[in-house]
């Protein structure tokens, strides 16, 4: 596929431009063609390498920004504004180009050709993930695009909240645990050493912390170079070890055993995996297909393992109720508010409800983990002073009380 830009007419005679990535110049003729539009010039688009670099640097779209474009979009859909407009609008109304006007732009093009927006959407699969294209081309295939969107659109409000919420409350902790490595740097650094060559010249006998304080001190000035080495070399075996299924498995089971943080680990995985369950099974998508793509947008290898085996046990002919159960990784009360789903037909409704209570839960294991961290930062910081002040004070004491 070849990037190609282009410029055309409207039928009202006002000039447009855009890009489209397809396979030659005459798809793209077709296509503008196909969207009404009368085409003035056609040429490939080359990229720098700078550009390329650039794009993928500062070409991030957040999940604010996707739930903010998908409100809008639904807003007008649910007015009875045509998707070709609505895609229009939301691609001018940014003054500067962006990653999401790209998206909007490729997609106004795509749909105009006479594409299906889950379409054009599939190709930033890494902007908007599968379950939100497949509830799309659900939605596409059972005339109800305009449901969906609403619903996708306060799915992901509620998702952008919540990790709102986590991230505010870890500011304060963060900053703290920031702030007491940068001064223990500067004191094992510039400090300790220039105190300690004092106490070196007087020749006396040195306590134990004393001791252990200038051999800490000397380590990290011979040494300093290894600490950015082994941050890189930690980041870098966590990489590797991602891409192996049984390491991802060991790690998330270690994580989801952590005391307090283990338990908003699991909760938030079943709110969010639920969630987006819930979310495909209301947009018309099968059962089976819905739990493959959970089970891929889960973000944990526990959880992957078991939609996965939910998925193949319900292909079997078993019952969802009796396949949640069998996997023994769910909360009991989502084993039974799935039975209670399954048995009167409203599973999506049902699987909702899980999901919204569930993340109040998360919401209130995220205030205890921080009011935890927050005492327990105090301890290590007092217990950290404490052993500064007896290594450097306790050396004078002796110098003195030796005179």
């Amino acid at each position: 596929m070849t990037k190609f830009l282009y410029k055309a007419k409207d039928w009202t005679g006002k000039q447009v431009s855009g890009e489209l990535e397809m396979g030659s110049q005459a798809e793209v003729l077709e296509s503008i063609r196909g969207g009404g539009l009368i085409p003035l010039s056609i040429s490939e688009s080359k990229d720098s390498f700078l550009s390329e670099l650039m794009s993928k640097v500062t070409g991030r779209v957040g999940l604010k920004e996707v739930a903010m474009m998908t409100r809008q979009l639904s807003t007008m859909m649910t007015a009875g504004l045509p998707l070709t407009e609505a895609l229009q609008l939301l691609k001018s109304q940014s003054a500067k180009r962006t990653k999401m006007t790209e998206i909007m732009e490729f997609s106004l093009a795509s749909v105009r050709g006479g594409r299906p927006l889950g379409q054009a959407f599939a190709k930033y699969k890494d902007v908007f993930g599968e379950a939100y294209i497949a509830s799309i081309e659900a939605g596409e295939e059972g005339g109800v695009i305009d449901k969906v969107l609403v619903r996708l659109a306060d799915d992901l409000e509620k998702d952008a909240e919540f990790r709102g919420k986590v991230k505010g409350a870890m500011i304060y902790p963060v900053i703290v645990i920031l702030g007491m490595v940068v001064v223990a740097i500067i004191m094992m650094v510039f400090v300790v050493p220039k105190l300690m060559s004092l106490y070196t010249d007087f020749g006396s006998k040195l306590p134990m912390a004393t001791v252990i304080l200038m051999t800490l001190s000397n380590f990290m000035i011979k040494t300093w170079f290894l600490i950015p080495i082994g941050v890189l070399g930690l980041v870098w075996g966590m990489k590797m070890g991602d891409k192996i299924p049984d390491f991802r498995l060991k790690r998330d089971e270690l994580l989801m055993k952590l005391p307090i943080a283990g338990y908003l680990v699991k909760i938030t995985v079943v709110a969010n995996t639920v969630r987006t369950l819930s979310m495909l099974l209301s947009a018309g998508v099968q059962l089976v297909d819905s739990l493959k793509i959970v089970a891929k947008v889960a973000g944990n290898e526990v959880f992957y393992r078991a939609y996965g085996r939910i998925s193949e046990r319900v292909q079997k002919g078993f019952s969802i109720a009796d396949s949640f159960a069998e996997t023994a990784v769910f909360p009991m009360i989502v084993n039974q508010m799935v039975e209670t789903g399954e048995s009167t037909g409203k599973l999506d409704e049902v699987l909702m409800k899980v999901a919204d209570y569930f993340s109040v839960e998360a919401d209130q294991s995220v205030k205890s983990l921080t009011s935890a961290i927050e005492p327990l930062i105090m301890i290590v910081l007092g217990i950290g002073v404490a052993f500064l002040v007896i290594a450097v004070i306790m050396p004078i004491y002796n110098l003195t009380s030796s005179f």
